[in-house]
């Protein structure tokens, strides 16, 4: 390298839904750094596309959602990318790499990495090593297939231009003189200073205050709005599900109580839960924090380290610690990432712990980690717990302990029908792990036991989902097994209300469920709508359609009865109709197309093929809609 020559930055562009991503993203330009190069790592919406032909090397990671769809923070950069006007040879300078995340139990396993790999190539860009593909289900989850990828990445860039790596592609080390700086630095204030700034504050604009706060240092774009747009209170707690029937699946009422709600039917829901207050002080006696001091969180202004930690902002105001863990780190929930580890290591001044906590950072400890943390499920305190020899400093947990997150959910009532409310269906999440551990969902047990006599300020976010609102005249097929229902109880009481002042089209719901004693949910509402007159009666060319999965010795699913009812959907379908799907994400979703394939090829009278092709129209057309969840 000629002396004063900058060296070249590495760009690594990262698209996450749920953080995955990000954590791949900042494996990568850690292992880059440590081999002597620098790194720009930004959210793919922090980047502007048009200035890509400019790049000589771009690593992109990518993570797949629902199914196959783009995370929200790819949308716009996509958009981009599939204009028309671009040349073949627009990105022939450009030399890129694609790691996508993904679950290959999900029918589109990788679209998003896949397709933006062949459009890069598409536009004359050369992939410097073959696309890497993680995958959940390996039992290692998505580093199985991130470490020897990253591995064969260092060794071609290297051979493309050995000035990229200083240190070499190689890097074995140990050395405790290696170890990063944390990107984040806590100032502390004095407890009198930061409580004469909360004085006089209302309690909801307060916690607002709070929340737009301590989750604008979260790392990356996880949600593009950091202030709630509203705060809820919940005034309905109803289970659906029979009591021992092993479900509980409730029926949440909440009413706004700092601003007007606004959504339309098919929307999602975003809230952010409650920690549990006992696991909270936990941790922080755990690390020996004071709860009651006010910090001020920015980012490190470290000139060496040139990897962008993306914090969005500083803290407006200092803010009491134990709030900030409360809204912003998820200490009894999420599994810590292999870095934690990898830190902890030099923290921990018990041979044995530090020689395990490097074996489960290494390559070789990768199955044995993934086995103890990810499939346990682990929090962040159990794993504080069983190496007690490790004090971490605040700087490092505020940056490693994961955030918490909003958790998503379909609304299942019509804003038409209920001004100012949004109702939820909620099954409440519990499973055990292979050590017998008994675990529940943070979010969906948390609103179960909210009481609504008790005031409890809810933050909440509302966003477009899969499923677009149906004008009155478009005619519905509604398939939505368990809870994939809820969005529409909404379409059916919007479609009610629409049936009042004009002619409105057919629908044809099939719903799902285990027994008609334990978890019919809603029984009554269908039943009513699907009586004379109602939007899902036989006499408005609708119906209703029930499987009982195990009310006999043969189990019968959605896609059952919906080929037993193969000429009334037909039909719908000749005449326009859109099909809406909603439910998990296992198998239900390709069953339910497998149907839809059969039912076209039989009553079409055209090959299987031909079916395939119709169905796949029917989806470019927009009139092919799925909403599933894991």
């Amino acid at each position: 390298m000629v002396m004063g020559e900058k060296p070249k930055k590495l760009l690594i562009l990262y698209a996450s839904e749920t953080g995955n991503a990000i954590d791949a993203a900042e494996r990568l330009g850690r292992e880059a750094e440590r081999r002597g190069c620098p790194v720009l790592l930004l959210s793919v919406d922090d980047f502007d596309p048009s200035s890509l032909p400019d790049q000589e090397i771009v690593i992109f990671v990518v993570s797949t959602t629902g199914q196959g769809d783009n995370p929200d923070s790819i949308k716009v950069f996509w958009k981009f990318l599939l204009q028309r006007n671009l040349a073949q040879n627009w990105l022939s300078r450009v030399n890129y790499a694609v790691f996508g995340l993904g679950d290959s139990g999900y029918q589109k396993y990788n679209f998003v990495a896949k397709k933006l790999d062949k459009r890069l190539s598409d536009l004359g860009a050369t992939a410097v090593v073959e696309r890497g593909l993680g995958d959940d289900q390996h039992p290692s989850g998505y580093e199985g297939a991130l470490d020897p990828w990253m591995s064969t990445l260092w060794k071609a860039l290297y051979q493309k231009d050995p000035k990229l790596f200083p240190k070499g592609p190689e890097l074995m080390t140990s050395n405790i003189s290696l170890m990063d700086q944390p990107k984040v630095q806590i100032t502390y204030h004095d407890v009198a200073k930061g409580t004469s700034n909360c004085l006089s504050i209302p309690d909801v604009e307060l916690l607002e205050m709070q929340i737009e706060s301590t989750r604008f240092i979260l790392p990356g774009k996880l949600s593009g709005k950091y202030s709630p747009e509203c705060f809820l209170k919940m005034v309905k707690n109803d289970p659906l599900s029979k009591a021992g029937s092993g479900k509980d699946v409730r029926h949440f009422e909440f009413e706004a109580v700092s601003s007007r709600i606004e959504y339309e039917v098919g929307d999602v829901v975003h809230i952010l839960p409650g920690q549990d207050a006992a696991a909270v002080d936990a941790f922080i006696k755990r690390c020996n924090l004071n709860p009651e001091s006010y910090i001020r969180v920015q980012a490190n202004d470290n000139k060496e380290n040139e990897q962008s930690y993306n914090l969005r902002n500083t803290l407006k105001v200092p803010v009491r610690l134990k709030t900030f863990v409360e809204l912003a780190m998820d200490v009894a929930s999420a599994s810590p990432r292999r870095y934690f580890f990898e830190v902890m290591s030099y923290f921990a001044t018990a041979e044995h712990e530090k020689e395990r906590l490097q074996y489960f950072a290494s390559p070789e400890g990768r199955d044995d980690l993934y086995e103890y943390n990810q499939k346990e499920r682990r929090t962040v305190l159990e794993v504080l717990d069983d190496f007690p020899s490790v004090q971490m400093p605040f700087e490092w947990l505020v940056q490693l302990v994961p955030p918490l997150k909003t958790r998503a959910f379909s609304i299942s009532s019509s804003h038409s029908a209920h001004p100012n409310q949004v109702h939820l269906t909620v099954s409440v999440v519990s499973w055990t792990t292979p050590y017998k551990r008994k675990r529940t969902g943070l979010c969906s047990s948390w609103l179960a036991e909210l009481d609504p006599q008790k005031s409890c300020l809810i933050p909440a976010w509302f966003q477009k989902g899969s499923l677009p609102s149906p004008p009155p005249s478009l005619p519905l097929i509604l398939i939505g097994p368990g809870t994939g229902c809820a969005p529409f109880r909404g379409f059916v009481e919007e479609r009610t209300l629409q049936s009042h002042s004009g002619p409105t089209a057919p629908i044809l719901f099939f719903f799902g469920c285990r027994n008609e004693e334990n978890d019919f949910l809603y029984r009554d509402f269908w039943l009513f709508h699907s009586q004379k007159g109602g939007v899902l009666s036989e006499e408005k060319g609708g119906g209703f359609f029930v499987a009982f999965s195990r009310d006999q010795q043969q189990k019968v699913y959605v896609q059952h009865k919906m080929r037993e009812e193969s000429f009334k959907i037909w039909n719908l379908l000749t005449e326009g109709a859109a099909v809406y799907v909603a439910g998990s994400a296992d198998k239900m979703p390709s069953d339910v197309l497998l149907a839809f394939e059969e039912i076209v090829s039989k009553e079409g009278g055209v090959p299987k093929e031909a079916a395939v092709k119709w169905l796949r129209a029917l989806e470019k057309a927009g009139k092919y809609h799925v909403e599933a969840w894991s």
